[in-house]
């Protein structure tokens, strides 16, 4: 991290934030919002076979100067990167995803911000199921965003549980500890996520991204925009359109031919 000279102005562009950041609580929910709204959630890469990078200056090179997007790895530790650069104190913790209710292992990458006494849950790398706003480390506080109620309880296993609730039932999404989290933790989690064949992003395609009051999601050949309420599903076509899609629904552009994606499932 020390040899990686981050360019605040550059992020700052891509995210298409013009203000002034303090540290403070209104700028970190700024940067936040900005960097949901501009960096997709997608696993293009893996679905060409390419190695997944996670030292600071490949991630900023892949997400800010070609403006493509990531998975938490990368997503999470770009605004990492990015919030401690503008003097906030942030770490990384490592998660287990509970959204099929078995847990994982510790292959979520999110961040911990300290605010005077307060600490803060900041995640812009949880695909459709990232909370767009922080999450306050305080048992059972419920924060409400779009319709979507969030909080954080602890568990006696797992340490915390960060839930959601859009209809009557709160919902798992992922557990984490304040454990010191080394660089070589995040590598071995980056590592399995991006090789292994029993990881979920080995499987298919997958791109997210938030919109204004809604957010559009792409499985494989399936691409939903749900915005105010409403919601589109298309399929798309298994030819070279589909790149048409990816850059015109979610900025991504592929520096590759159609074919050389792996094959729909």
């Amino acid at each position: 991290m020390s040899d990686f000279n981050f360019n605040q102005e550059k992020y700052l562009k891509r995210i298409n934030l013009n203000s002034d950041i303090s540290v403070d609580f209104e700028s970190l929910k700024r940067i936040h919002r900005a960097q949901h709204l501009s960096i997709p959630f997608e696993n293009f890469d893996i679905c060409l076979n390419r190695k997944i990078a996670n030292d600071p200056s490949s991630i900023f090179n892949k997400l800010v100067l070609h403006k493509r997007g990531g998975y938490c790895f990368e997503n999470n530790a770009l605004l990492l990167i990015a919030l401690k650069s503008f003097g906030f104190e942030a770490r990384p913790v490592l998660g287990r995803v509970h959204l099929s209710g078995e847990p994982g292992g510790r292959t979520h990458q999110s961040t911990l911000v300290n605010l005077g006494d307060d600490t803060w849950l900041v995640d812009a790398g949880f695909g459709s199921e990232s909370p767009r706003t922080p999450i306050p480390l305080i048992p059972n506080e419920i924060v409400s965003f779009e319709g979507i109620n969030y909080r954080i309880i602890q568990s006696e296993m797992f340490g915390y549980m960060l839930q959601n609730k859009t209809t009557d039932d709160w919902k798992n999404l992922y557990s984490f500890d304040l454990s010191p989290v080394l660089d070589i933790d995040l590598k071995l989690g980056n590592h399995f996520t991006s090789t292994s064949p029993d990881s979920f992003f080995m499987t298919a395609r997958i791109a997210a991204l938030p919109v204004e009051n809604g957010i559009k999601t792409l499985y494989n050949d399936r691409l939903k925009k749900t915005i105010n309420g409403k919601e589109e599903n298309i399929l798309l076509e298994d030819n070279a359109t589909y790149l048409e899609v990816l850059e015109r629904e979610f900025g991504i552009q592929l520096d590759a031919d159609y074919s050389e994606l792996k094959p729909l499932n």
